[in-house]
């Protein structure tokens, strides 16, 4: 079909200037597609890409090495970072507001942002300066919270944040001017955690549960929706990374209905079960390992070491990483490897491009699936963006639960895409609430107005 110039305008406007507020009603989908490409090993630091793996091994042993313990709609754009390696968003924070962009992990509960005293261990990010905001206030608690060989540590505040077009005040959070590893990377500021407040290390109920339980939201949940670029042309390091709707679901991001998943016990991860797991048509054997965390906040995917080997050993030539790629496998970038999940109802699908984490050689590839090293107590499975990325996913307060469904031809459109990168932007407040009191919003009377692409292309898989 011929684009319309209209539309790509629209478009890039869209993705370079709007990352908060509220949604506008939905466009019908026109169809496109978009190649697909396998990047070449020498497109990517292929050391850094190993430290980073090594990194998300260790990381997960604290994440959770440790016991388990009707207002207003908006929304953030994403940002995808390091190739499908994470995802952030933009929240505003202090009087007068000043915007930093910070991972949105909803396999952790606590947020915080580096300090302006942090110095150069903490990079090159925009850092946050308490002088400057009126709103600020020291709690003169200390605030640690580890990821994996390093932790962020400093002390904890109170201050208004705004994140979708929503305000908080007295908002809880760690400001950090000790980091010790290399945590954040330009221009990443600090970190949003979307779990529930029963994880918090600071103690703090986290943003989206204040909003969720005081009755700010038309719908007490946020759904999300990421994009893929591992495999696309040439991708560079910040691409535009999908989108989290607060207080409503985007039904032209998804099709069919939303299947919900209860929580497991009292709500602390987003925690729910998995019934069967399938590689290349064959079952896995997850008997007594099948708890399962949903986690924007990791790469790929985590599994006891029996089920991970029997995973690769459905994918003949697979043989076990060492070095950095310890817990990770290598197997044969020729074979194409299709995985289904399912959690009690339909079998969702992971495409073969995203079990593919790298390419190390012409001919081998590093697949996603790695062996956990959290032990007993923790959780079995450790389920993160390789797999999110191919399902809308919802995170609902009540009846506390996890849903998915399959993305829209709109969705899909939008990976890949060649457009500019959503910046940090601070947004109109459509409601604002203080932390522990009732929510003063009001309804938004417009709805998400979708990215539109604007040529079609057919779909290839190489």
């Amino acid at each position: 079909m011929i684009a319309s110039a209209y539309f790509t305008t629209l478009l890039l406007f869209l993705l370079s200037h709007d990352v908060s507020g509220a949604p506008t009603a939905s466009i019908p989908v026109v169809g496109q597609s978009i190649p697909l490409r396998r990047l070449s090993p020498s497109s990517q630091n292929l050391t850094l890409v190993a430290q980073r793996a090594k990194g998300q091994r260790d990381m997960l042993t604290a994440k959770y090495g440790g016991p388990l313990g009707k207002r207003a709609t908006g929304y953030n754009l994403l940002v995808n970072q390091g190739v499908d390696t994470g995802y952030y968003g933009s929240i505003a924070i202090g009087t007068p507001p000043m915007s930093f962009d910070v991972i949105l992990d909803t396999g952790s509960s606590d947020l915080w942002l580096i300090s302006s005293t942090c110095g150069a261990v903490c990079g090159s990010s925009p850092a946050y300066d308490p002088a400057t905001s009126s709103s600020f206030q020291n709690l003169s608690t200390p605030f640690e919270i580890t990821y994996g060989s390093g932790a962020a540590a400093g002390y904890l505040a109170e201050e208004t944040v705004q994140m979708a077009g929503f305000s908080v005040q007295k908002q809880g959070f760690g400001v950090v001017d000790a980091l010790s590893s290399n945590f954040n990377q330009n221009p990443v500021s600090g970190l949003m955690g979307l779990a529930w407040s029963s994880l918090a290390s600071s103690g703090k109920t986290p943003f989206w549960q204040t909003l969720a339980s005081g009755g700010s939201w038309d719908s007490p949940l946020f759904g999300v929706q990421l994009t893929r670029y591992g495999n696309a042309s040439n991708p560079t390091q910040n691409e535009p990374g999908g989108v989290i709707d607060m207080g409503y679901t985007n039904s032209s991001l998804y099709s069919g209905s939303i299947e919900y998943h209860a929580l497991l016990g009292q709500p602390e991860f987003w925690e729910i079960n998995m019934n069967t797991l399938t590689v290349q048509g064959n079952s896995i054997n997850i008997a007594g390992m099948s708890t399962a965390i949903i986690d924007t906040g990791t790469t790929n995917i985590a599994g006891p070491a029996s089920a991970v080997e029997s995973i690769y050993a459905q994918i003949p030539g697979s043989q076990p990483g060492t070095g950095q790629w310890a817990g990770y496998y290598l197997y044969p970038c020729s074979t194409t490897v299709n995985v289904e999940f399912n959690f009690g109802g339909i079998s969702w699908s992971m495409s073969p491009a995203d079990f593919t984490h790298t390419q190390i050689s012409s001919s081998q590839c590093i697949g996603a699936f790695f062996t956990s090293t959290i032990g007993q107590g923790g959780p079995s499975w450790i389920i993160g963006d390789a797999f999110l990325k191919n399902v809308y996913s919802v995170f609902r307060f009540n009846p506390p639960s996890v849903g998915f469904a399959a993305l829209s031809a709109t969705a899909i459109a939008q990976n890949g895409i060649k457009a500019a990168v959503p910046s940090a932007t601070i947004g109109a407040v459509a409601a604002e609430v203080t932390t522990g009191a009732a929510s003063s919003g009001r309804p938004l009377s417009t709805m998400l107005c979708l990215w539109l692409v604007s040529a079609s292309i057919a779909f290839t898989l190489s």
